[in-house]
């Protein structure tokens, strides 16, 4: 099952149901789905989101194409929403061996063992607490690039979405955008090269974890188009993630509340070269099996601290 939230002009936002091409709406606040977080809140796990979203499918009728849905946001058209307003956002980092060997090498300058193989080889995992829901941007709407920034790179990510007790509830495409120049101008700025507006953006669905099938199975592709044209492709598998999604969901929740609808990020195995930082006009493309296509505008900050892209 895929489950997406859109706006209607006049209505609001609506809680939909992917069904082939078209989105059937089955928002109803009266059946505790006034949002995909109302759902996951009231549900709390999977199956019983998916028990209630068939229950509410026997009785909708309206359904929208999902090309008139597919397109930049606009008070005046129909368009996506992120697939829920998530109240928390973190990530995971250095969960793939080449992200590892790429973020030492160009740490140091040299291929040298250092903090990132520390992290790798820990039985530990880097987590670090990402965006608000103000924060994150949803399929077709512009994600930041900060203004003290000149090396701000895509990070695709499979992102799984948290329920009840630290149960998995859904998966999407996440893009943990990160200013990596002033990470690496010191490990202590990582909040400032992680934490900013439209820093982080997903769906276009949230997949269940029976649509999805094994998680550690699934191809992501990254792509950026400059001037319409392609300037850069990148694919990997979660295959090659080293630590499971429920680990990271584990080792989140210890000693740390997590509140259901809190969405995890759990690291990039596609490294973009630094010659392709992002710019404004950009569009980022990111793919994955079962879940669909993220797609975004890099818009940079018009000013420091001003809150708006």
């Amino acid at each position: 099952m895929k489950l997406c939230q859109f706006h209607l002009p006049g209505r609001g936002a609506r809680v939909g149901v992917v069904e082939g091409d078209r989105v059937v709406d089955i928002t109803s606040p009266r059946a505790g789905a006034p949002s995909v977080l109302a759902l996951i809140e009231s549900c709390g796990t999977a199956e019983t989101i998916e028990r209630r979203v068939g229950q509410l499918l026997k009785g909708a009728r309206a359904r929208v194409p999902w090309r008139a849905l597919d397109r930049a946001p606009s008070p005046r058209r129909p368009h996506l929403l992120a697939p829920l307003a998530p109240p928390e956002v973190w990530g995971a980092g250095i969960t793939y061996r080449r992200s590892r060997e790429y973020y030492e090498a160009h740490g140091t300058g040299t291929r040298t063992r250092g903090i990132y193989d520390l992290v790798y080889e820990s039985e530990r995992p880097e987590l670090f607490f990402k965006a608000t829901a103000a924060r994150v941007a949803g399929p077709n709407a512009p994600i930041g690039v900060r203004r003290d920034s000149q090396l701000t790179a895509v990070e695709p990510e499979l992102a799984v979405v948290i329920g009840a007790k630290g149960r998995i509830v859904g998966y999407s495409a996440g893009n943990d955008l990160s200013a990596w120049d002033i990470e690496r101008a010191n490990p202590l700025f990582l909040p400032q090269s992680k934490i900013f507006d439209g820093c982080f953006a997903f769906g276009p669905v949230l997949a269940t974890p029976r649509e999805v099938g094994d998680a550690h199975a699934l191809e992501i592709a990254c792509r950026i188009f400059r001037g319409g044209r392609l300037l850069f492709e990148g694919r990997v598998s979660t295959r090659e993630m080293k630590r499971r999604c429920e680990e990271l969901v584990d080792w989140l929740g210890r000693s740390n509340t997590v509140p259901p609808g809190t969405v995890l990020s759990t690291g990039t195995g596609i490294l973009v070269p630094d010659v392709h930082a992002l710019q404004a006009g950009d569009v980022v493309e990111i793919e994955l099996e079962k879940v669909g296509t993220l797609r975004n505008t890099v818009r940079r900050l018009r000013s420091a601290g001003s809150g708006r892209l």
